[in-house]
C-alpha cells in the first residue's frame, strides 16, 4: 500500500519564516542585501503551489459542460523575454494573494531550485505576488540546484561565498 509523505514542518501554520520575511523587508527597504535574503533561505520552507487543470469535460444532462477529469499541475511563470520561472511563496498569504485556488506543497528553498533547474526553468520566483518580490536566476540558481543534487563540486561558474546582483528583470508586471 502506497504511503503518504510526512510534511517537512508537521505543524506549519502556513506563515512566512520569520528570518526569511525581515531578510525579505530589509532587502525592499534596502537595509538588506540579496546575501542575506539567500542565507534567510538556505534553510527555510517554501510553498510550492499545485493547481488543477482541466483534461477533460463533458456536457451534462442539464446541458452544462462540467468537468470530467483533471489533474494536478505545477504553474509556471513566463517572464517579459519569454523565460519560464517556477513560482513559490513564504506562506499561505503570499499564495492566496497570487492565485487563491493554488494548493500549497512545502519544499525546501534547495529542492525548489533543483526542480526549476530539472524543468529547464531559468529562475524561481519567491512571492510574485509581493509582498516582497525576489528572483533566484543564472549562476545562483545553478548553485543551490547543484547543492541539492549533490553536484556542487562539479560546478565552476558560481561561487557562494560571494554574490553579485544581477541586472535587474522585471519577471512581472505590476498593474
Amino acid at each position: 500500500m502506497p504511503s503518504i509523505p510526512q510534511p517537512l514542518v508537521p505543524d506549519d501554520d502556513g506563515g512566512a519564516p520569520p528570518a526569511v520575511a525581515a531578510a525579505l523587508a530589509a532587502h525592499r527597504d534596502g537595509t538588506g542585501d540579496v546575501a542575506a535574503v539567500l542565507n534567510a533561505l538556505a534553510g527555510a520552507r517554501l510553498l510550492v503551489p499545485v493547481v488543477a487543470l482541466l483534461t477533460r469535460s463533458e456536457v451534462g444532462e442539464h446541458g452544462l459542460r462540467q468537468e470530467k477529469e483533471s489533474e494536478m499541475a505545477l504553474p509556471k511563470l513566463v517572464g517579459q523575454d519569454g523565460r519560464h520561472a517556477v513560482p513559490a511563496f513564504t506562506g499561505t498569504d503570499a499564495l492566496t494573494r497570487w492565485r487563491p485556488d493554488a494548493r500549497p506543497i512545502q519544499s525546501t528553498t534547495l529542492q525548489v531550485c533543483r526542480a526549476a533547474a530539472q524543468e529547464g526553468a531559468a529562475a524561481v520566483v519567491i512571492d510574485v505576488a509581493g509582498p516582497v518580490p525576489f528572483v533566484i536566476e543564472g549562476a545562483v540558481l545553478e548553485a543551490l540546484a547543484a547543492v541539492e543534487a549533490g553536484t556542487a563540486a562539479q560546478l565552476d561558474r558560481a561561487t557562494v561565498a560571494r554574490v553579485e546582483p544581477a541586472p535587474r528583470r522585471r519577471w512581472f508586471s505590476r498593474r
